[in-house]
């Protein structure tokens, strides 16, 4: 794997318990590129990020992410390896009966980090990252749905991860805030943060042109054209 790589799959097949999902996956990702990740509802896409972030097992293939061997890895370790890793969902699933900084202490808390100090800076890092370093002492419910969604991308980059994981972030968003949300991601994977969107959004993948991957008919196709 070349040095700048963070993701390698190499003839991976990835299965839903025992039902072929993709077969013969080959892909590379590299430091700091964004790439969209499309295909219809039961392609294989989540299937897709679950390997990468360790929920789904190799079976055949090989595969490396920010340094970890998926074919070997052992259940102890995906927690390390998500550490490497940011996830964002479509569902914010913050918690709802504390602020938002609160949120952020308790990932970093549940992650290692005891230093109240360097926790408190890096909450109000993140939080400057995404443009919501007023918004510091607000419950859930007192944000819009956007902020809430940029709110899940600092929790996503509180351990400084080499990769994000994006599942339909702009799923539950109206257009204008879905652009907004694009256009933070694509900022963060300039910082060196290589990022995936999965999306059904054919609007933001024309307005925002990048690499595609395509999940078709048990396939992974490269640089799908959207017109």
């Amino acid at each position: 794997m070349a040095e700048s790589t963070v993701i390698s799959l190499r003839n991976v097949d990835v299965f839903q318990q025992k039902h072929l999902v993709l077969s013969s996956v080959n892909l590379d990702i590299s430091k700091g590129e964004f790439v969209f990740l499309i295909g219809q509802t039961g392609s294989g896409k989540s299937s897709l990020l679950k390997i990468i972030y360790g929920d789904l097992h190799i079976g055949n293939g090989d595969g490396l992410v920010a340094g970890f061997d998926l074919k070997n890895l052992a259940i102890k370790d995906v927690p390390f390896l998500r550490r490497k890793l940011g996830i964002v969902f479509q569902d914010f699933q913050l918690l709802t009966d504390r602020t938002i900084e609160k949120n952020l202490e308790f990932v970093l808390k549940a992650t290692g980090w005891t230093d109240k100090v360097l926790i408190d800076e890096r909450v109000k890092d993140v939080l400057e990252k995404v443009g919501l370093r007023s918004k510091i002492r607000k419950m859930p419910h007192e944000l819009s749905g956007g902020e809430q969604q940029r709110v899940v991308i600092a929790r996503a980059l509180l351990n400084n991860p080499e990769i994000i994981l994006a599942d339909e972030p702009t799923g539950n968003l109206d257009p204008d805030t879905s652009e907004e949300i694009v256009m933070l991601l694509r900022q963060i994977s300039l910082g060196g943060t290589s990022v995936i969107m999965a999306t059904h959004d054919y609007h933001m993948i024309r307005t925002f042109p990048s690499r595609i991957i395509k999940c078709e008919g048990g396939l992974v196709h490269e640089g799908a054209k959207i017109v």
